[in-house]
């Protein structure tokens, strides 16, 4: 299962709050959500995270056996 937890701790270390990555940013609120969720999200996002945040993958994203 890949879970989403880093991406909240980089977002705050890089003060990137939920609010600019939606309005500055145009990420969509169900694209947040389903983050929030650890649900599917498409790799569009997560590049689009990775360039916003000046980040790896590994930083918002890791793979956890369930």
């Amino acid at each position: 299962m890949i879970v989403f937890d880093r991406l909240w701790t980089t977002m705050k270390e890089k003060g990137v709050s939920q609010y600019k990555l939606i309005k500055e940013y145009k990420i969509s609120t169900g694209q947040l959500d389903r983050l929030r969720k650890n649900e599917n999200v498409n790799t569009y996002t997560l590049d689009q995270l990775c360039k916003i945040l000046n980040c790896s993958l590994d930083d918002i994203a890791e793979y956890k056996e369930s």
